[in-house]
């Protein structure tokens, strides 16, 4: 590194997810580049601070990327390391997509107060809720997706880290929660020792039934966009295929003219060979309609994938 220091800054919200998902690439790029330091700089977001507030509240967008994405464009930091679910569509001028590191699951997970016995597992784990429940969640693709199966459960406003809205499970604010499986396993909460999980009923939600977030499961690197060198540094570990994957779900998202907070689920896959496969859904917030789309594009251009989805979805009337 001739032109600059050995010291790399990399901005991070402060949550324990937030901070394992940053050292973690920190940790990696340590690793790969002999002398290479990286100094964690913790940054609170506007979404982390007004908790008693709805993301829409409080403008939805960047809530938790945009204080870390001030700090790139003032020099107080080199790069920032988002769950790229959280980054919009649209970056500011001057900022870039360094890296996406190999994508982790991307199912969301029900957590329920009460921990079932094992002879209760259910393919439809809503069952288990008892009628006109309280499901915590704030975000309005699983508000959506809730209703569609129950139309009987309350679902409330439910912000905070893991630990935040576990602990409001436990004192009984809810009766069920849901969460990314991504962040559960980066956490250590998914293995042979869960941990705070052990007093729940814990259910995975398989994909096919259950879409999740544009971009669930994917770490976004963002850095500055003249930044060549800092690019080169962090290409080991970038993962193309994730990369035509969240692509295609981020145009999906973008050409409908939704944000990271909106009713919208997709995944994109990228099975062996040239090929992208994109689903994506919009529902409406009470659960009482989606239009869907299915789209097969080619690896070299996700995005066309996308926005053919967010056509066919738009279409629908």
């Amino acid at each position: 590194m001739a032109q600059r220091s050995n010291t790399l800054r990399l901005a991070s919200r402060g949550s324990a997810l937030a901070l394992t998902q940053s050292r973690w690439v920190a940790a990696q790029l340590e690793r790969l580049h002999a002398g290479l330091r990286v100094e964690l700089v913790e940054i609170r977001t506007s979404g982390d601070v007004k908790l008693g507030q709805s993301l829409q509240a409080i403008g939805g967008k960047g809530a938790f990327t945009r204080e870390l994405e001030d700090a790139l464009l003032e020099g107080r930091a080199d790069f920032a390391v988002h769950s790229l679910k959280d980054l919009p569509t649209q970056l500011p001028p001057g900022l870039a997509l360094g890296c996406t590191p190999p994508r982790e699951d991307v199912q969301d997970v029900l957590i329920l107060r009460q921990k079932q016995p094992a002879n209760e597992l259910t393919e439809d784990p809503f069952k288990l809720l008892p009628p006109g429940a309280t499901v915590g969640s704030s975000s309005l693709r699983r508000r959506a997706q809730l209703l569609a199966r129950r139309k009987d459960l309350k679902v409330i406003e439910f912000r905070g880290n893991v630990e935040t809205r576990l602990r409001k499970l436990e004192e009984g604010k809810a009766d069920a929660t849901l969460l990314a499986l991504a962040g559960l396993k980066r956490l250590g909460l998914m293995g042979a020792d869960p941990g705070l999980l052990e007093r729940f009923g814990v259910f995975i939600l398989p994909s096919r039934l259950w879409l999740p977030a544009v971009s669930q499961g994917c770490l976004g690197v963002e850095i500055r966009q003249d930044d060549k060198e800092l690019r080169e540094l962090l290409a080991p570990l970038h993962d193309a295929g994730t990369f035509a994957a969240v692509e295609a779900e981020r145009a999906f998202l973008h050409a409908l003219g939704a944000g990271c907070t909106a009713p919208v689920g997709a995944l994109a896959r990228v099975p062996e060979g040239s090929e992208v496969l994109l689903e994506g859904a919009l529902f409406a917030e009470d659960g009482s309609s989606e239009r869907r789309a299915l789209v097969r594009g080619h690896i070299s251009q996700p995005r066309r994938a996308g926005e053919e989805a967010a056509r066919q979805v738009l279409s629908q009337r």
